[in-house]
């Protein structure tokens, strides 16, 4: 019944349009014309094109906005006949579109009553610190800015999480977005997923432990997570640091060390470094630091609360991205010989 409808209103639509054009022969070279544009490729380009519905716009806008583009197929009243027979006057989707390779009049207004939009990409890599998501977030062209001197405290306010620290707490992952989406609402979109993340891991955290919250857990996995950025060590390296936990020795990880130095690091960890007392410098402080030193991913953040068995209580890098792991000192020592002194 409907499609019958659909074929009767589609009949009468392009009798008033043959009308506007004219009759007779005319009248049929135009029928078919029409029958030709709706469903024949726009014009390739060198550069995939793209048109942006706005919030507001009209059909004819968006018409317009094509021919701005170059899409020169077609008569404006054979977009509109398509565009009143698709029932897309009235249901354009606000977003940004592709005209790709092989798109069709008929295919292109679909996507846009349908709102098949172009989707985007940003990606967060696990070991960044809060200050280099952001510059990220700024190099992006897509996202729209909105947090240009906007200082981290009002920042973490903005979502919902005032007086919280911001390092650590956003997800490390690949989002995909609209063209519209600010880069605030990517922090949002991110701090919410490591929430419900870091929430699902610490209920499935091993018998033990010996941190108390799930903030300390978070804290314990952006160590792991700058330590090293093989897999297969994580849960080795994380139970290097809970072993330490439990004994009371201090946690000694250069990392910490490095983050507590800041932006004024320039490279090359000194003992002085070592030796000078910040929040963050697990040399010089018992236990946990403050806050997370970097953006732990999932895995690190499983490692945290799930370590793996064994003594060991040293590891030392190869060199190779990966660690020599050691139960004594002296053992430890030796290591350090063999792959760093060495070197």
């Amino acid at each position: 019944m409907a499609s019958g409808v659909r074929r009767v209103l589609r009949g009468l639509l392009l009798l008033l349009l043959l009308a506007l054009i004219g009759g007779g022969v005319i009248g049929h070279r135009y029928w078919q014309d029409y029958q030709h544009f709706i469903d024949a490729p726009l014009a390739e380009t060198v550069n995939e094109r793209t048109i942006e519905v706005q919030p507001g716009d009209s059909f004819d806008r968006v018409l317009r906005r094509l021919r701005s583009v170059e899409v020169r197929e077609g008569h404006d009243l054979f977009w509109r006949a398509l565009a009143w027979e698709l029932g897309v006057m009235r249901r354009l989707k606000v977003g940004e579109y592709a005209l790709f390779h092989g798109i069709t009049p008929r295919i292109l207004l679909q996507r846009m009553e349908q709102g098949i939009v172009i989707q985007h990409r940003f990606t967060i890599i696990p070991g960044w610190n809060f200050r280099e998501l952001r510059e990220a977030l700024a190099r992006d062209s897509v996202l729209v800015q909105t947090l240009d001197g906007v200082d981290d405290v009002a920042i973490m306010t903005r979502l919902g999480a005032d007086g919280v620290a911001p390092e650590g707490r956003f997800l490390p992952e690949t989002y995909q977005f609209v063209r519209g989406t600010s880069d605030l609402d990517m922090l949002d979109r991110s701090h919410r997923a490591m929430k419900a993340a870091l929430a699902e891991v610490w209920s499935e955290r091993v018998a033990g432990l010996p941190i108390e919250t799930a903030d300390e857990a978070l804290v314990l996995a952006s160590i792991i997570e700058k330590e090293t950025g093989k897999a297969s060590e994580r849960p080795e390296i994380a139970g290097v640091f809970v072993r330490r936990l439990r004994l009371g020795m201090r946690l000694q990880t250069d990392p910490t060390v490095i983050y507590g130095v800041g932006v004024l690091f320039d490279g090359n960890l000194t003992r002085k470094h070592l030796e000078t007392d910040t929040p963050w410098n697990t040399y010089t402080r018992n236990g946990l630091p403050p806050t997370p030193i970097a953006l732990p991913s999932l895995e690190a953040l499983r490692a945290a609360v799930d370590p793996a068995d064994g003594d060991a209580l040293y590891f030392v890098s190869r060199g190779d991205g990966s660690h020599q792991f050691s139960r004594t000192l002296s053992e430890h020592n030796a290591a350090v010989r063999r792959f760093q002194l060495k070197r």
